[in-house]
């Protein structure tokens, strides 16, 4: 049996499985089943049958019959390379072009397919080689190693508990848009304040840094008085739903 090695040689379909299989374990302990591979790539579990039967034989996964669908070492290796691709990709969107974090992930995902290794270490290059894309995610590096923070989803938090947002999930782009509408972003630290469980609720509270000034004589320069009266920082207090706080990972103290 020939092992692909090379993601060129793959097609787009088995792209998407080996990147969606590890990505559906990057930040849960769930197993992997043809069910969730169905509702996550959004096609018949049949389909999902065939296509891990055949990626089986490529030996880049392993399926127990009626069990769990894992990525051998080769699978592993490839879809690590298309989940940098994929990241190093958003980054750039967002950094270079000027996309909202809630617009590049379906960018990303056509993109990832036809770019060259050449290109995407250019890309790499040119943004700094960023350790994370503008969601938080870690960014596996060229070797393939990948460094996870150890966080946990703000709705697991209880009263009291408080850490920095290290991550904001990418799965919902209207979750996205409605906590960059609340000035929730990654860095800021947070405080769960009140935990209503009969509500479904949790109360936030975190601090927005104050804008920058403008520079190179953009505006009239703030006069003393301005700026003594000009608060340093917009503290902000929100109630979140469990779902919309699931979305928010947290370094906790």
């Amino acid at each position: 049996m020939e092992i692909t090695t090379d993601p060129a040689e793959l097609t787009p379909v088995a792209q998407d499985y080996l990147k969606a299989v590890w990505s559906a374990q990057e930040w849960s302990d769930e197993k992997v089943t043809t069910k969730h591979l169905a509702d996550r790539l959004g096609v018949g579990a049949s389909t999902v049958s065939e296509t891990v039967r055949r990626l089986s034989g490529q030996g880049l996964l392993e399926h127990e019959r009626y069990g769990a669908i894992r990525l051998t070492d080769d699978g592993r290796r490839l879809a690590l390379m298309m989940v940098r691709r994929h990241r190093l990709l958003e980054t750039f969107l967002v950094d270079q072009l000027g996309y909202g974090w809630d617009e590049v992930h379906d960018e990303a995902e056509v993109l990832e397919h036809a770019v060259s290794d050449v290109f995407v270490e250019r890309m790499a290059e040119r943004l700094g080689n960023p350790s994370r894309d503008p969601h938080g995610d870690p960014i596996p590096a060229a070797d393939g190693t990948v460094v996870r923070p150890d966080a946990v989803p703000l709705s697991s938090m209880h009263a009291g508990d408080a850490g920095t947002v290290v991550r904001i999930s990418d799965a919902d782009p209207e979750a996205l848009r409605y906590l960059a509408e609340l000035g929730l972003e990654l860095d800021m630290r947070v405080e769960v304040t009140t935990r209503r469980e009969f509500a479904g609720t949790v109360a936030v509270s975190w601090v927005c840094p104050a804008p920058r000034p403008a520079q190179d004589g953009a505006t009239e320069a703030p006069s003393d008085a301005d700026t003594a009266a000009a608060p340093a920082a917009d503290e902000r207090v929100a109630d979140l739903g469990l779902l919309a706080a699931s979305r928010v990972w947290v370094a906790q103290e």
